[in-house]
């Protein structure tokens, strides 16, 4: 019985790095590394009151911390990554890779705000 086995994957010497785009990114970060503001998510200020929807029962309360608010943002995006993540297992085909990308894009901004709250907690402020 003939076993059938798949090719290697074929490594490219190529590079997919873009220079310019690992350029402009090294201003950026330099230049957020240089700023003395001090802690950007301090400058923000507190939540003002404001309905969700138009015949919503929730709304956002005011007084709330930009801090707080981006960890409860974090936690929404957590439990959406992780209902994503479910479905994306009991769907096929098109749908599948329909909510893979909502998984990633979920993913994403979840680690954007991560990020954003670590640097606040990292800053000597």
């Amino acid at each position: 019985m003939k076993r059938l086995v798949p090719d290697p994957p074929v490594f490219s010497s190529v590079s997919r790095r873009n220079p310019e785009h690992d350029r402009a990114n090294e201003v950026i970060l330099h230049a957020l590394m240089n700023t003395r503001t001090g802690s950007l998510i301090r400058t923000l200020k507190p939540t003002v009151a404001a309905p969700v929807g138009r015949d919503s029962l929730f709304n956002v309360r005011s007084g709330i911390s930009a801090e707080e608010a981006l960890v409860h943002v974090s936690m929404l995006l957590k439990a959406a990554e992780e209902v994503s993540d479910e479905i994306t297992e009991q769907a096929s085909g098109v749908e599948r890779g329909l909510i893979w990308s909502l998984v990633h894009s979920v993913e994403m901004a979840r680690g954007v705000v991560d990020a954003l709250l670590d640097g606040h907690r990292l800053s000597p402020d």
